[in-house]
């Protein structure tokens, strides 16, 4: 084989050009491989093609991969960058002095990799490393792949399993979906189908309810009453339900969910989230009880002298909630932008620092963590840096045994916080200390399960100042006066003012292929020269939803095209359906405790090396190093979702908003893309569309019992 033209590591869908027998000209084989590259032989059966654009094809039906024998084979497979440590460069250097005995060497003595100029004792322990780790990984894939699965997630499935991968899976396929990130239970049932496992096994039964309950953890709930779980099982597995009642009563006698009542309601939670909301209501009201850890302050001396200190004059709301802060140990401060939250968190901060207390700031991402900073001028971390976490042993290293050194925590962007989250940073908090939390209730709740602050606020069992007179200085910005009305029921301004200079801006598109050139244009060209503005550092486009012509995924891929379409000597590195160039704007879209970055974090690839196979990200000048196995922990980012945007700023939002994305259309989403603007926004589309999102208020409930917990005494 020639040239790998094309080849998908999530589908094994792959375009090669062949050098085939009896053929002097190269040959094209569309086919399926796990793993394939130059250099290798492969035996191929199917039929030829004559395509309308591409001319004559052969269809792979059948399609075999093995090593190379020839010199000039194994030198263009090694030079592939299947192997760590091994480029074009090195490839060479090995042939020329090992020959065909190459793969020999490396696998049985690669102490004699050191005889090669430039490899020394670290290079060598890396391709030897490198070359067993490939070989077992290829034994993964075509064990995968004969059971119908074409899967890039072989490297995952490694390193978690080990060697004992194939009898693992092959014992119970259903692991995989509890065990590694990015297979579903739908993948893992397409292994067990093929391994003959019944469709009506008690395993698959046991797995299924998991799966159930995992898609309801994953549109936030914590749990789902029984009879609607059942029901949910018994349409994702069809099987019967008296099988699935039997399979529950198992699953609740080896403790693997947990059942109680949420209202009248019998419901079915996974233990670690039963446990997380009974620890936060526990913890706030132990909390809660008490005084705060600073001696009596007077509200009526302390008020005005913080006024003059920060050269502000307090609303009466605020005034009423610093007196409240003052002298209790646990708090909520909730409202709009414009309201003057960081006002009021910063007097308080400032009357207590004068008192000598330690205070920690700290907010659920690193961006909010950074604005936190910013407008305090105090040292402000991720919640998850704040904690520590512990890559040894899994979890976070402050706890009640080693709880976090202050009086005073305060926690912004509260509404982005989940459940198990929040349960982690309560018993890391010191029973003196007083705890405020901030944040807009209004916006959308977490990503992960539960509505914690919203549950806080309804409890009524803590102080709560809701602040929602708009402040002067930001009456003026179009953005702040829409969003409030948004988040009122109310219709935005679209029509632009008589001089034509706003913040907030409409822009006409009827259809999806009208508003994406119009996206584009707007990105690229015209807030750049309007505004002078960074087209990818300071723009950012917020959707709806991942999917369709005006989705993320989408835009992320025209977005790229017309602001970084690439060089032909530059590198790139195509994975998990992304193709990545140096310069590209990507986000973190899982927790990665060792690498420190955390789900909705935004860096830039500041390089691309082909032959130690990884990409470097710039994350707000800390470089951090993916191997390209790893990419599917980021994606493209000149688009990403509302959602994910919770807790960020940028300086322009530009937000598609078409009556295709209408099962997504709701008030509290619009609400929070518009609030994620600092200096402009932009929606473009119909204002048919913008109306469905203003009424859009769904009762989208989420099953928690953490309210009624925080309500009993």
């Amino acid at each position: 084989m020639e040239r790998v033209t094309f080849h998908s590591p999530d589908t094994g869908f792959c375009v090669l050009r062949i050098k085939a027998r009896g053929q002097r000209d190269l040959v094209t084989v569309i086919g399926s491989a796990a793993s394939i590259q130059a250099g290798e032989y492969i035996h191929a059966s199917g039929r030829w093609d004559n395509h309308r654009d591409h001319g004559l094809q052969f269809k792979a039906t059948f399609l075999k991969v093995t090593p190379p024998t020839t010199v000039e084979g194994i030198e263009r497979y090694l030079g592939s960058g299947m192997i760590k440590g091994i480029g074009p460069v090195y490839a060479k250097k090995l042939v020329t002095a090992f020959a065909e005995q190459v793969f020999e060497v490396i696998e049985q003595s690669p102490g004699q990799l050191r005889d090669v100029d430039g490899i020394g004792p670290v290079r060598a322990k890396r391709i030897a490393a490198g070359w067993a780790d490939q070989k077992a990984i290829r034994e993964i894939m075509l064990f995968l792949q004969s059971h119908g699965v074409s899967t890039a997630r072989a490297v995952r499935i490694y390193k978690t399993y080990g060697t004992d991968a194939v009898a693992l899976v092959s014992e119970n396929p259903y692991r995989l979906a509890r065990d590694i990130r990015g297979i579903g239970f739908r993948t893992a049932d397409q292994i067990a189908e093929k391994l003959g496992i019944e469709k009506t096994s008690m395993i698959r039964a046991r797995a299924g309810l998991s799966y159930a309950l995992m898609e309801a953890v994953g549109d936030g709930h914590c749990a789902l009453p029984e009879d609607d779980l059942l029901t949910l099982a018994e349409q994702l597995l069809e099987i019967p339900q008296a099988l699935l009642t039997e399979a529950m009563a198992m699953e609740l006698a080896e403790g693997n969910v947990v059942a109680d009542t949420v209202g009248e309601r019998r419901c079915i939670f996974l233990p670690h989230l039963w446990h997380a909301e009974q620890a936060i209501a526990t913890r706030w009201k132990a909390l809660a009880a008490g005084r705060p850890p600073w001696p009596a302050i007077d509200p009526a001396k302390a008020i005005p002298w913080v006024e003059a200190k920060l050269g502000v004059t307090l609303a009466d709301s605020q005034r009423a909630a610093v007196g409240v802060a003052l002298s209790s140990k646990v708090m909520v401060i909730t409202g709009g932008p414009g309201v003057g939250k960081t006002t009021l968190v910063n007097s308080i901060l400032r009357i207590l620092a004068a008192k000598g207390g330690d205070v920690v700031l700290a907010a659920p991402t690193g961006r909010a963590a950074k604005r936190l900073s910013e407008s305090t001028g105090m040292e402000a971390k991720t919640i998850h840096r704040l904690l520590e976490f512990d890559p040894k042993n899994g979890g976070f290293k402050r706890s009640v045994e080693m709880p976090l050194e202050c009086d005073l925590l305060v926690i912004d962007e509260t509404s982005m916080v989940d459940v198990p989250l929040m349960s982690s940073l309560l018993r890391s908090v010191p029973d003196h200390a007083a705890v405020i939390i901030v944040g807009d209730v209004d916006q959308l709740p977490s990503v992960g399960p539960g509505q914690v602050l919203a549950d806080i606020i309804s409890s009524g069992v803590v102080p709560v100042a809701r602040l929602t007179e708009i402040f002067r200085q930001a009456v003026s910005s179009r953005i702040i006066t829409n969003a409030h009305r948004v988040n009122k029921g109310q219709m935005p301004e679209l029509a632009p003012p008589s001089d034509g200079l706003t913040d907030f801006y409409f822009v006409d598109a009827v259809e999806p292929e009208d508003a994406v050139p119009k996206i584009i244009e707007i990105v690229k060209n015209r807030v750049p020269k309007r505004f002078g503005m960074d087209p990818v550092r300071d723009i950012q486009v917020l959707c709806p939803m991942q999917r369709g012509g005006v989705g993320a995924r989408s835009l992320n891929v025209e977005l790229q095209k017309a602001l970084n379409p690439g060089k032909p000597d530059q590198p790139a590195v195509e994975r998990f359906g992304y193709t990545y160039r140096v310069g590209d704007k990507v986000m973190q879209t899982v927790n990665d405790y060792e690498k420190e970055v955390f789900n909705g974090d935004i860096g830039f690839v500041a390089s691309i090396d082909p032959d130690a196979a990884d990409m470097v990200i710039d994350f707000d000048g800390r470089e951090v190093t993916y191997g390209f196995g790893e990419l599917d922990e980021v994606a493209l980012c000149y688009a990403t979702t509302i959602h994910k945007s919770q807790g960020s700023e940028y300086p322009a939002v530009i937000i598609p908003i078409m009556t295709q994305h209408y099962m997504m259309l709701e008030r509290n989403l619009l609400y929070t893309g518009i609030t994620r603007g600092k200096r402009l926004v932009v929606l473009v589309g119909q204002k048919k569309a913008v109306g469905m999102a203003v009424r859009g208020v769904k009762d989208r409930r989420r099953w928690s019992k953490l309210r009624e917990r925080l309500e009993q005494r």
